[in-house]
């Protein structure tokens, strides 16, 4: 029988060594993938444990589930199919990961047990840079002294000569044919086309320049892990034959310094994946190891679909009817509730 620890030896496996032997092992030591992720808000900062971060070592494991960000919706599916334990990506974190509450009544609802290693994932495999038609040549994980800061410079792969190349050989690894065919159904079926697809809405798309622009030398950024414009003249001062910018992971929009700086430079910008295909990019990877190591367990992938579609347009005239009825009633003022913050 597979165990938690079993899981947790393959994970080491997997990252060459990187994970801990338990959360609690974490407490004091210094480890280079144990980190603190915090901007400054408070009471929102977060601990990575790249471990089993809960459940006990001996729970038997026959159903894994690998998602990117644990919420209370992966642990429901867990429960509802038989899921065991819960490879998340991220940082797993009390509330935040499971809907409000804490995480110890919620998993234990359902017998769950829950790793992570995100930070101790990061930079295993060249899949992100093949995805997106290149070979990495050089990188930095902490470009900059940030750390982090990621930066790849690569050659276009065999096949991609544009920026064309590199937006329809993305659109064929994430499918996203696909992707258009579910919305259009979805649209039909509710009848509402204001019905948008993350996966669409954020694919991928040229900035500066257009389908035919040549690609020779790339530079692959991560906008959202601080790379700034000083960072982007540093780097083509250092690599002066780079012709085009690829941003994934996260993206800019119109107005930003980055996509005025490649103006300026004479550079290509394209935007690829960002965070929302990222269970295609590493999940799957990180999946299909399991199940290699893991021969005799389940493997399954939870991929989050997220939409947007306006509030008249959401269910049926039932559901209309109870909004409005409820909103009306309790959420407009009329029942206004007054508490007395003075503290004895």
């Amino acid at each position: 029988m597979t165990t938690a620890q079993d899981v947790l030896s393959v994970l080491n496996t997997i990252t060459g060594g990187r994970m801990i032997e338990s959360a609690e092992a974490a407490r004091g030591i210094e480890h280079p993938f144990v980190m603190m992720k915090s901007s400054g808000i408070y009471g929102k900062e977060v601990l990575e444990i790249p471990s089993l971060v809960y459940g006990d070592p001996d729970h038997p494991i026959k159903k894994i589930a690998v998602c990117m960000t644990m919420t209370e919706l992966d642990i429901e599916l867990a429960g509802a199919t038989g899921v065991d334990a819960i490879v998340a990506h991220h940082p797993v974190a009390d509330a935040a990961s499971c809907g409000g509450v804490t995480l110890r009544h919620y998993l234990d609802l359902y017998g769950l047990a829950v790793f992570e290693c995100h930070e101790a994932f990061h930079g295993l495999h060249p899949g992100i840079a093949y995805l997106h038609g290149h070979r990495v040549l050089a990188s930095d994980i902490s470009y900059g002294g940030i750390h982090g800061n990621v930066m790849f410079i690569g050659e276009p792969v065999d096949g991609v000569q544009t920026m064309g190349d590199m937006l329809t050989r993305l659109d064929s690894f994430m499918g996203l044919d696909d992707e258009v065919s579910l919305l259009e159904a979805e649209r039909k079926l509710k009848q509402s086309d204001d019905i948008v697809d993350v996966s669409l809405v954020t694919r991928g798309r040229i900035l500066v320049g257009d389908e035919q622009s040549p690609v020779s030398k790339i530079l692959h950024i991560f906008p959202h892990t601080g790379f700034t414009k000083a960072h982007m003249q540093q780097a083509i001062r250092e690599n002066p034959d780079v012709d085009t910018v690829l941003a994934s992971i996260s993206r800019v929009y119109e107005g930003h310094e980055l996509i005025q700086t490649a103006k300026e430079l004479g550079l290509n910008f394209v935007v690829g994946n960002c965070h929302v295909l990222e269970i295609l990019e590493n999940g799957m990877p990180l999946a299909s190891a399991i199940q290699k190591l893991l021969p005799d367990a389940e493997v399954v992938v939870f991929r989050e679909r997220v939409t947007s579609t306006p509030v008249n347009a959401v269910g049926g005239k039932a559901l209309q009817s109870y909004a409005d009825k409820i909103s009306q009633a309790h959420l407009t003022g009329e029942n206004v509730l007054t508490f007395n913050t003075e503290t004895s």
